[in-house]
């Protein structure tokens, strides 16, 4: 489940529907760009909490996945924090293959 998710994310990339580090992010949710927001689970506190104001206030869905490295891999760059989907599709699709590893998990 992981690779198709990871996979998703190059693809979204690829086809410039995504924002990546912590101030593209944050400027894609101000701008009311971003569909869904993407944080490492290693992610720093104070950029957890930051987006979480952020995010809480434009009303734009956040989930926790992966880590800094495997994110930043998907991408094809160094490691990141946080990523903002910007577009429906992808973000629809990938909000789905989260929740359903959430539950394989459990």
């Amino acid at each position: 489940m992981r690779d198709r998710v990871l996979s998703l994310l190059g693809l979204a990339q690829k086809a410039r529907a995504l924002a990546s580090g912590n101030f593209l992010v944050e400027q894609a949710v101000a701008k009311r760009t971003a569909r869904l927001i993407i944080i490492a689970e290693d992610a720093a506190s104070n950029t957890r909490d930051g987006l979480e104001k952020i995010t809480f206030h434009y009303k734009v869905p956040v989930l926790y996945y992966g880590s800094k490295e495997t994110l930043g891999h998907a991408l094809g760059q160094s490691e990141r924090s946080c990523v903002a989907i910007l577009d429906e599709g992808f973000a629809k699709k990938l909000k789905s293959l989260i929740e359903e590893n959430a539950q394989e998990q459990q």
